[in-house]
């Protein structure tokens, strides 16, 4: 097992108006970063689609909150 650094996770810039859904071109308020490092942006919708598939792969979630212009 492969022992991962989630502290950038908390020191990751925070989400801006630019940045958008891996999904759609919503955009994004929720960051998800998987234990392989790889980091995927979603908008409301789209991460509550995907919510349980992200926490039983053990993503590291932040956001969530209503991102300003």
């Amino acid at each position: 097992m492969t022992n991962i650094d989630t502290t950038t996770v908390a020191t990751a810039a925070p989400l801006t108006a630019s940045d958008r859904c891996d999904r759609c071109a919503a955009a994004a308020q929720v960051r998800a970063v998987l234990p392989s490092g790889f980091e995927l942006l979603f908008c409301g919708h789209h991460f509550t689609a995907h919510r349980d598939k992200l926490e039983s792969q053990g993503a590291a979630v932040t956001g969530g909150e209503p991102v300003g212009v």
